[in-house]
């Protein structure tokens, strides 16, 4: 203990003590607040960066837990300096949590991968939340800010604003900090917070307990980190645009981070290409090869209504607005952001098909809408045409949406003789998970036709031709189609043909309560 531990005055009066300790308990709530966004944030980048995914979340949620203990032990040596060590610790967990996203960012962009700095954010992060409670109990037992009357009552009141400060930092961080300032400003905002919450408790609560020279020293570095905070706030743009075009051959020219994902359009000559997360989902310069296969061959004779699920960047819905007898088409999409990126930046490449008086946008989870289909927007008897364009399904949100469960909730807005065209991916580089597609679908009722095309910027990708009943659909170009760059039906009949290296499998559905897809889809590229 030092000198001046030694020679604290004794219990403050009571009114003193509440107001002290009330104070006190705000600042232990506004530092779990910060504590659990920064766990939430690396949370969210190990999503956008690597995929997340339930073990990845799994080994953050646990690694992380595992560092508040393992903190809390290795504190006990420094609980004599207490309140000396509660200012350092808060300073550097300040720092850390601040500096968290940016630093995972730039490493993912300049070394190719983030992982190790994901794990030692992880620990360190937990470790100095953990060390935080015991400081705070030895502190509050000493008689510093209360009399040392009540252990338990103590340690409920501590409990108590902790918990408290992780509810309000879990509802501000989805709901304010990352929809408003994005991952690197959120986490340094936080950070600020944190540090604030520190020089309340260094200078107005913990004076007494050290000397003149240890509060000037940690004032000084509060001050030297909030600087280092406040340039990351301002200079954030810049860090992640540098950054970001690392990881893109081609000039970016627009850039939104929504609620669900990071939407990166790049442009270089005539080849606009759009990424999600990071993953290219089209390129101009042959998309028109996967649109033409996935709409036309689900487009009967005397089609008129269509849904398209997912497709938010509207080039599915241009062509079948380019299709005569299509009068009807419902849009749904989750993300509003692609939906505007759609109408503005891609809106060449959709030909405004976003915009066209045929077609209703729907914002909307696919899975909850087709569960809750207005009645209003099916067409009675159903949709003629359904589309499924979404993302692959590298992740349990997404594999939700290639399960036997969903393409059963589709049945419900299927007109009995309508088709149903899904993208299933790669059947040359993934396809365990393309033949579980296929399997999936027709274990949800349907008789299926398995196709595939080249598209040069992916490869071999294939599709599915599903109705519902017994007698598997042939696909056909509609005889009223319009000219096509690609299809026509020598192209969709060799489409049907799959070689030995692609040989048809039967394979367990996947299905909401085991999502075999995820796993296949993780198991990497052949």
């Amino acid at each position: 203990m030092t000198a001046s531990e030694q020679t604290l005055p004794g219990p403050r009066p009571a009114g003193t003590t509440n107001r002290w300790r009330a104070v006190l308990l705000a600042a232990v709530a506004a530092c779990a607040a910060c504590g659990i966004v920064y766990e939430l944030a690396l949370l969210t980048l190990s999503t956008s960066l690597h995929g997340g995914g339930i073990v990845a979340m799994s080994l953050i949620v646990a690694g992380y837990v595992a560092a508040l203990g393992a903190g809390a032990l290795l504190v006990k040596p420094l609980l004599h300096r207490a309140a000396i060590t509660f200012i350092a610790v808060e300073t550097a967990l300040a720092v850390t949590g601040g500096l968290s996203a940016a630093a995972l960012y730039v490493a993912f962009a300049f070394l190719g991968g983030s992982l190790w700095v994901l794990a030692l954010g992880t620990a360190v992060i937990g470790a100095l939340v953990g060390a935080e409670v015991p400081l705070l109990m030895t502190l509050l037992q000493r008689g510093r800010l209360t009399a040392a009357t009540d252990t338990g009552r103590v340690l409920a009141n501590l409990n108590a604003a902790d918990y408290l400060g992780a509810l309000v930092g879990g509802l501000v961080w989805p709901f304010i900090l990352l929809p408003q300032l994005g991952m690197i400003r959120g986490a340094a905002a936080t950070g600020i917070i944190n540090l604030a919450a520190a020089a309340v408790v260094a200078v107005f609560l913990l004076r007494p307990a050290i000397s003149s020279r240890q509060l000037a020293t940690a004032v000084g570095v509060l001050i030297a980190a909030l600087a280092l905070l406040v340039t990351l706030l301002v200079r954030a743009d810049g860090i992640q645009t540098s950054t970001r075009q690392r990881l893109y051959a081609d000039p970016i020219v627009a850039f939104e981070r929504s609620a669900y994902q990071e939407i990166v359009v790049t442009r270089r000559g005539n080849d606009t290409r759009l990424y999600l997360d990071g993953g290219l989902q089209f390129s101009t310069r042959d998309e028109y090869r996967y649109t033409e296969s996935l709409v036309y061959p689900a487009l009967a004779d005397g089609a008129r209504t269509a849904l398209v699920l997912g497709g938010g960047d509207g080039l599915a819905a241009r062509e079948l607005l380019r299709y005569n007898g299509i009068d009807t088409i419902v849009q749904v999409e989750l993300d509003p952001a692609v939906v505007e990126v759609g109408r503005t930046t891609l809106r060449d490449a959709n030909a405004g098909a976003l915009d066209d008086p045929r077609v209703d946008v729907v914002i909307a989870d696919a899975m909850t809408w087709l569960r809750d289909a207005p009645p209003d927007v099916v067409p009675r008897g159903g949709f003629d045409a359904v589309i499924v364009d979404l993302p692959d399904p590298d992740t349990p949100v997404l594999g939700r949406l290639y399960s036997l469960e969903f393409y059963a909730l589709v049945t419900r807005v299927l007109a009995v003789d309508g088709l149903m065209a899904v993208q299933s991916g790669s059947p040359f580089s993934t396809p365990t998970a393309y033949w579980r597609t296929v399997s999936t679908i027709r274990a949800a009722g349907y008789a299926t036709t398995p196709y595939h095309v080249h598209v040069p910027t992916f490869g071999d990708w294939g599709f599915v031709l599903a109705r519902r009943g017994p007698t598997a659909p042939t696909p056909r170009v509609p005889a009223d189609a319009p000219p096509l760059r690609f299809l026509d039906q020598r192209v969709l009949d060799a489409a049907t043909v799959f070689a030995g290296d692609n040989r048809p499998q039967s394979l367990e559905p996947s299905t909401l309560d085991h999502p075999r897809i995820v796993d296949d889809m993780r198991a990497g590229y052949r």
